[in-house]
C-alpha cells in the first residue's frame, strides 16, 4: 500500500467532519423553523484494497471514511400519531366552538334572556286580568309579547348565520384540502426525482410532513409510506394523493339550514349518484363542520344548529297556539270574542312570529259571562308560565340540553387538545433540534476535523522525507 493513500485517508476524513459540521450548523440554524426535522451525516469505514491472487498480501488498514447520506430523524410511529390527534382535535375544537357560538345565542341566564321575557310576558297577562279594558295594562302585555316574539327571531336569525358560517368555513376548508392535495403530489414527484439522482430532499420532506398533517388535522387523512419515497394519503380509505396524482373534494347538498339537507362531501373523479363518491371523514375539521350542519331529526340526535332551531320553531308554535286558543275561548272587555294574539307562518315560526293585538280591545281577558270586569280568561294565561309542559319549559329544556352539549364538547377538546400536545412533545423529543447536543457534535466533529488535518500533515512530512531527504545520508 503506497504512503501517498494516507493523504486520501485524511483527507476522507477532513470530507466527513467537515459534512458533519456543516449538517450541524444547519440544524443550529433552523432551531426556531416550524416543521424542521433535525438532521444527521450518516458515515461508513472504508474498507483496505482487496488482494487477489493465492497468497494472502500483507495485513493493510482500511482506506478512511465516506459520508453514506444526511439521515432526517424523523420518526414514522410518532408522526403517526400526531396525524392521528390533530384529525381527533381539529374535530373536537371545531364542535367546542359551534356550541360555544350557539349557546352565546341565548343570552341565558340575564335580563335579555328568552326566559325572563316569557316570565315577563305571563305576568303582564297577571295585570291585564287585574284591570280589564285598561290600556296601560294592555299596552305592556302587547310590548312584552312584542319582545319575546322578537327575540325569538333573533335567535332563530343567528342560529340561521351560524349555520351559513359553518357552511362557509367547510367550503373553504374543502378548497384548502384539494389545493393542499395537489401541492403534496407536486413535492411527492420532486422527492422521487432528487432521491433517484442521489440528492438529499430532507427539507422536502419537511415540508411534505407539515402538509400531510395539516390534511391530517382538516380530514383526519391517513399516510402510507412508498418505497419510492413518495407517500399516500389516504382519507376514509380512498386515496386522496397517490405519487404524483391528486384527487378533489366537492361540497354538495344543503346550502342554507332552511333546505332541511345535509350537506355532502363527494370525489371530483367519481361520478354523481355513484355510491362509492360519497367521502368517508372519520375526524378532523371537515367531520366537526358536518358534524354542526347536520339536519334535525325527530329522536332530537341530529346537528346541534338544526336541532336547535327546530325546537326553538316548535315552541314559537306551542307558544302562538296556548294564547290564540284561550283568546278565542275568552271575550273582551268589550263583550266581542277574542281575536288572534299572535300570527305566525307555519314554515318559519321562530323566525315570523309576531303580535297582532293592538290594544285593549284586542285582548279577551274575561270568560262568557262574566262581564266586562272578568279577568279569569287572562288570568288563565298568566298561568301558564307553571306548565310542566309549556312555553317556560321547552326553553328551560333546551338550555339544560345545550349547556350540557357544551361542557362535554369543551372537555372533549381539552382532553384532545392535551393528547395532540403530548403527541408533538414526543414527536420534538426525537425530531427536535436541541442546541446542546447540536454544539457538543459541533465541537466533537470540529476535533476529528483537527485530527484528520494533523495526519494529512505528518504524512506530507513522511512523504517530504522520503522524496527529498532518501539517498543525502554519508553525502
Amino acid at each position: 500500500m503506497s504512503t501517498f493513500s494516507g493523504l486520501n485517508t485524511a483527507w476522507t476524513g477532513m470530507t466527513a467532519a467537515r459534512r458533519a459540521m456543516e449538517t450541524a450548523g444547519q440544524n443550529i440554524a433552523n432551531v426556531g423553523v416550524d416543521g424542521y426535522t433535525r438532521q444527521r451525516v450518516e458515515t461508513s469505514s472504508v474498507g483496505p484494497v482487496s488482494f487477489i491472487g493465492r497468497l494472502a498480501g500483507p495485513t493493510t488498514p482500511g482506506q478512511g471514511v465516506t459520508v453514506t447520506g444526511i439521515a432526517r430523524l424523523a420518526d414514522a410511529q410518532l408522526d403517526s400519531r400526531v396525524r392521528g390527534t390533530a384529525g381527533i382535535s381539529g374535530q373536537a375544537e371545531t364542535v367546542a366552538a359551534g356550541l360555544d357560538s350557539l349557546e352565546a345565542s341565548f343570552r341565558e341566564p340575564g335580563a335579555n334572556g328568552l326566559s325572563a321575557l316569557l316570565s315577563d310576558f305571563w305576568s303582564g297577562w297577571d295585570d291585564v286580568a287585574n284591570q280589564p279594558g285598561e290600556q296601560a295594562p294592555a299596552a305592556v302585555v302587547i310590548a312584552r309579547g312584542q319582545a319575546v316574539a322578537a327575540h325569538l327571531g333573533q335567535i332563530s336569525g343567528e342560529l340561521s348565520d351560524q349555520w351559513s358560517a359553518q357552511h362557509r368555513g367547510l367550503n373553504s376548508e374543502v378548497a384548502e384540502v384539494n389545493a393542499t392535495a395537489a401541492r403534496v403530489a407536486a413535492l411527492n414527484g420532486q422527492i422521487r426525482s432528487t432521491t433517484a439522482a442521489g440528492g438529499t430532499a430532507n427539507e422536502l420532506m419537511d415540508q411534505r410532513a407539515q402538509l400531510t398533517t395539516r390534511l391530517a388535522e382538516l380530514t383526519g387523512a391517513t399516510v402510507r409510506q412508498q418505497a419510492d419515497g413518495t407517500v399516500e394519503v389516504l382519507v376514509g380509505g380512498t386515496p386522496l394523493v397517490t405519487g404524483t396524482s391528486a384527487r378533489a373534494m366537492e361540497l354538495s347538498g344543503g346550502a342554507q339550514i332552511s333546505d332541511g339537507e345535509a350537506p355532502q362531501l363527494t370525489w371530483a373523479h367519481r361520478p354523481p349518484g355513484d355510491p362509492s363518491s360519497s367521502v368517508d371523514v372519520q375526524s378532523g375539521v371537515l367531520a366537526g363542520r358536518l358534524a354542526m350542519l347536520a339536519p334535525a331529526d325527530a329522536a332530537g340526535t341530529g346537528g346541534p344548529l338544526a336541532q336547535t332551531l327546530q325546537t326553538l320553531n316548535t315552541l314559537a308554535t306551542d307558544l302562538a297556539d296556548r294564547v290564540n286558543a284561550v283568546q278565542a275561548e275568552g271575550l273582551t272587555s268589550t263583550g266581542a270574542t277574542g281575536a288572534a294574539f299572535f300570527a305566525i307562518d307555519p314554515t318559519r315560526p321562530a323566525a315570523s312570529l309576531r303580535v297582532l293585538a293592538a290594544g285593549a280591545a284586542d285582548l279577551a281577558s274575561g270568560a262568557p259571562g262574566g262581564g266586562p270586569l272578568d279577568g279569569s280568561n287572562a288570568a288563565r294565561l298568566a298561568a301558564f308560565g307553571e306548565l310542566s309542559d309549556g312555553p317556560d319549559a321547552q326553553w328551560s329544556q333546551l338550555v339544560i340540553r345545550t349547556g350540557t352539549m357544551v361542557q362535554n364538547g369543551a372537555q372533549e377538546a381539552v382532553n384532545a387538545s392535551m393528547a395532540l400536545v403530548s403527541a408533538l412533545q414526543q414527536q420534538q423529543s426525537q425530531a427536535g433540534v436541541s442546541l446542546d447536543e447540536e454544539n457538543l457534535a459541533l465541537v466533537t466533529h470540529q476535533h476529528a476535523y483537527q485530527g484528520a488535518a494533523r495526519v494529512l500533515t505528518a504524512v506530507d512530512e513522511m512523504l517530504d522525507t522520503l522524496i527529498n531527504r532518501t539517498g543525502l545520508v554519508g553525502r
